[in-house]
């Protein structure tokens, strides 16, 4: 059984942000601590996220399992030895397996160097990542929360949040001023707000 990471947090993140917001600071009480599983070493997780773009979490961890029966390791190296076919074969589309060779590919090479991707900003790491075919904006910030930990990330391009968001605050639209308020408002603990907002999302 592999160990399993969780994103960490506590009473001074949460004391923060129930001091700033009322109604999150109510949701959070109601809601208590989460565990939200990460995943540590960047590689991994950044295959790992491209596997579950546009599935079920269910479908994504068939895909996911099969893909370690197939290659033993997540490594960039086992992905380049693969056979596309057989990486295709694990339950993705041919596209979706070309992302995956290609981050292998770019991280072999030097173009990512996975190893010090922690030594860079949010804003560094989101350009270098999004450069990747397959890796978009949003696939990027997920990584920064779910394997590099960044305490301050709330994606504006994740209709969940922004779903979340709608239901605490009562919103039939939100506008982007008002995201970049609430942003600004949870800061420097946006990762922590997302989290919470998340559980929102679907009450």
């Amino acid at each position: 059984m592999s160990q399993q990471y969780f994103f960490e947090y506590g009473p001074k993140e949460i004391d923060y942000l129930k001091r700033k917001d009322k109604k999150l600071g109510a949701a959070i009480d109601r809601i208590g601590i989460i565990q939200r599983e990460v995943i540590p070493d960047p590689f991994t997780a950044l295959i790992s996220s491209v596997v579950g773009q546009q599935i079920s979490s269910k479908a994504a961890d068939t895909v996911w399992s099969r893909l370690i029966h197939l290659l033993g390791d997540i490594t960039p190296d086992r992905i380049a030895q693969a056979e596309l076919i057989a990486i295709k074969d694990c339950g993705m589309s041919v596209r979706k397996a070309e992302y995956i060779q290609g981050i292998a590919e770019a991280a072999i090479s030097g173009t990512v160097d996975f190893k010090t991707l922690s030594s860079l900003s949010d804003e560094e790491i989101i350009k270098k990542l999004s450069s990747l075919r397959g890796v978009g904006v949003w696939t990027a910030e997920m990584l920064l929360i779910f394997s590099l930990q960044r305490p301050d990330v709330v994606s504006s391009k994740d209709l969940a949040i922004c779903r979340g968001m709608m239901n605490l605050y009562g919103l039939k639209e939100l506008s982007k001023e008002k995201f970049e308020r609430y942003r600004k408002r949870y800061s420097p603990y946006g990762s922590i707000a997302s989290l919470y907002i998340w559980e929102l999302s679907v009450q």
